[in-house]
């Protein structure tokens, strides 16, 4: 197959007008304590990975802006999440589980009606297929929908009271205080919101700062967000995050770190809080997920779970396999059927029907995926597939390594992006040491049909990552499942009941076995006065 890269773009007049944005979104506000903030200073000019044919050659096409806003602005929206919180005593975190319940539904109802737009820019911002910016959106109306429906449940098992040694007591939830929320760009909608609706919806405030690919998308959300909170429960803060997010951090006053994204980041960001242990840090971290091909495997399967594991959304996604190990008895067949399969994904532009790969968001990334491909070549690696590796502008066409060894920079970093590193073994000991010496410990996958390869394999592994898949790729979901990492991959546990434990904490009200403190409490359920303290039951 001739790979023509050249093919693949178009000119601005050919894209379909079904596709394209109506105009380009230049956004001049933001939202802070309660109000959409104008906008006249420095912005961010926002070109997507998706490039135009022009007279001058291939542009990236122009989509918007944003605000550049500085650290007065971000700490004005601290203060407004605080005053909104205020110790606990707020309307938001006071409100009922209920009342809080309708607020997002509302929201929610809200951003249905901007589906069109929404879907359209993470289209345009991150160059995903059309198909899966639907998808995105739409999971993430099902997450919230999720998220409604668990905390009711939760809620429902609370409504009681609980006698214990003559002390009677009601536990539920509470929220923590401030939450600084921050998304990725590969899923800039629904990683954000599996963090920020549970946040929300346990009753605490929110600093929510947009990827720096994936920015304007939200933009559109922002009235919703607006009219179906109280004042300052939601605030946006917009800028260069190594410049506004440390005077956050230092202030004291975020009470929760919510970050998807770089442990490194991480790291930096926890130590600048002066209050360590005030702050819950909950976070999706860097991964390096292995899959493990045994000599027993059906190479059909693993090899059909190995294309969508690595390629998806071209490599870039957190769960994605970023290194392979395969028996070398099978090695030769596997790169064969492997190389096959890649060569019959369609790439080309997000909009085209059955599209797989398509252009790569953040600029740099080609270069990057080269210079890993040039240090493996240098330590005796080849690129297996035809064409692997070629590149055009935002467009980076996949690559199969191999062999690839403890030498080369794809052994270790996670590319997040379509290389596919494959590792030749001959003992099973020798990818569960890969796993015990990594610093990541996310997922792994194992392919085989010999029940005794998989026992061997699980008991060592599952204290090695957060999740073990049986000859099927590396996943986030379903999302009532847990999904954390071990090591340097994640801190807390993010799944639609989890999330809500994470961004809360048990409280309870508590007094003696008594007939007058029965009766207190009586009044105060019977008048409905406390809406912590409370029977009422959520349908």
């Amino acid at each position: 197959m001739d790979v023509d890269l050249e093919r693949i773009f178009f000119r601005e007049e050919d894209i379909p007008k079904e596709y394209a944005l109506l105009e380009q979104i230049d956004q001049r506000e933001f939202l802070s304590n309660g109000e959409m903030l104008p906008w006249s200073g420095q912005v961010s000019e926002v070109f997507s990975p998706i490039c135009v044919k022009t007279k001058d050659g291939l542009k990236r096409k122009r989509i918007g802006s944003y605000p550049v806003c500085t650290e007065k602005e971000s700490m004005e929206a601290l203060e407004a999440a605080v005053s909104a919180y205020d110790n606990g005593r707020g309307a938001w975190p006071t409100m009922s589980v209920a009342d809080r319940i309708a607020c997002v539904e509302t929201f929610t109802r809200k951003m249905i009606e901007k589906k069109d737009v929404v879907v359209k820019l993470i289209m345009w911002e991150i160059g995903k297929s059309f198909t899966d910016s639907i998808k995105e959106f739409d999971r993430t109306v099902e997450y919230i929908y999720a998220t409604i429906d668990a905390l009711k449940d939760i809620d429902r098992d609370s409504s009681g009271f609980k006698i214990e040694q003559g002390i009677i007591a009601q536990i539920r939830r509470s929220p923590l205080g401030v939450v600084l929320c921050m998304g990725p760009f590969n899923y800039p909608l629904n990683e954000t919101f599996t963090t920020l609706i549970p946040a929300l919806i346990m009753g605490n405030t929110l600093l929510f700062k947009p990827p720096k690919h994936g920015t304007l998308l939200h933009y559109p959300l922002l009235e919703a967000f607006r009219t179906s909170f109280p004042k300052g429960v939601v605030n946006t803060i917009y800028g260069r995050g190594n410049k506004i997010v440390p005077q956050l951090m230092q202030s004291g006053k975020i009470n929760v770190l919510t970050l998807i994204g770089s442990s490194r980041v991480a790291d930096s960001l926890k130590k600048l809080h002066p209050k360590v242990n005030r702050l819950r840090a909950i976070l999706g971290l860097d991964a390096k997920n292995a899959a493990i091909i045994s000599k027993d495997a059906d190479i059909d399967l693993a090899v059909s779970e190995t294309v969508l594991g690595s390629l998806s959304f071209n490599g870039q996604r957190c769960t994605a396999l970023k290194i392979v190990y395969v028996h070398r008895s099978i090695a030769q067949e596997f790169l064969k059927r492997l190389s096959e399969e890649v060569g019959k994904l369609k790439y080309g532009m997000p909009w085209e029907k059955g599209v797989t790969l398509t252009p790569v968001p953040e600029p740099n990334k080609p270069a990057y995926l080269t210079e890993c491909l040039e240090d493996a070549k240098s330590h005796g690696a080849k690129v297996v597939n035809d064409h692997g590796g070629k590149t055009l502008e935002s467009f980076f066409y996949p690559a199969i390594v191999y062999p690839v060894n403890s030498k080369m920079k794809l052994y270790r970093e996670e590319q997040f992006g379509p290389v596919i590193p494959v590792v030749p073994f001959d003992d099973l000991e020798e990818p569960i040491e890969y796993l015990i010496e990594s610093s990541h410990g996310q997922q792994v996958s194992i392919f085989s049909n010999n029940a005794a390869v998989i026992s061997s394999l699980i008991d060592p592994l599952v204290n090695q990552v957060s999740r073990v898949n049986i000859n099927s790729q590396c996943q986030r979901g379903p999302d009532t499942f847990p999904f954390t990492g071990r090591k340097d991959s994640a801190e807390g546990t993010l799944s639609v009941v989890d999330a809500l434990r994470s961004f809360s904490i048990r409280s309870l009200v508590a007094t003696k076995n008594s007939e007058s403190n029965k009766k207190l409490l009586n009044e105060i359920v019977g008048d409905h006065s406390s809406n912590f303290l409370s029977t009422k039951f959520i349908f």
